[in-house]
């Protein structure tokens, strides 16, 4: 019974992972982002988080970029962005490295 409760576990968790890894590929390259002129930072310590484009609904929508302050000190914001791939592109989101 620990056997089959162990393999079972075991396909869950692989099955798991390959979900983890799937991608949307969208066959229309992503528009250039507008021109937007970015303020003052609201305090110290604050960093500004680009805007980019989402695939919504069958099209682009812009997602404004924002001032954030990083979760620890050290860490660099990676900007969202679209990378080429399989005929057409992918979104990699924006995260703290």
């Amino acid at each position: 019974m620990k056997s089959l409760i162990r393999t079972v576990a075991i396909g869950l968790a692989l099955l798991g992972a390959q979900v983890s890894f799937a991608q949307t590929v969208i066959r229309v390259a992503p528009p250039a982002p507008p021109h937007v002129v970015v303020g003052r930072a609201p305090g110290p310590n604050y960093v500004w988080t680009a805007g980019y484009y989402r695939w919504h609904g069958g099209r682009y929508v812009w997602v404004p970029g924002r001032w954030l302050i990083p979760p620890r000190p050290g860490v660099v914001w990676v900007p969202a962005h679209w990378v080429a791939r399989g005929g057409g592109w992918v979104f990699v989101s924006g995260h703290w490295r």
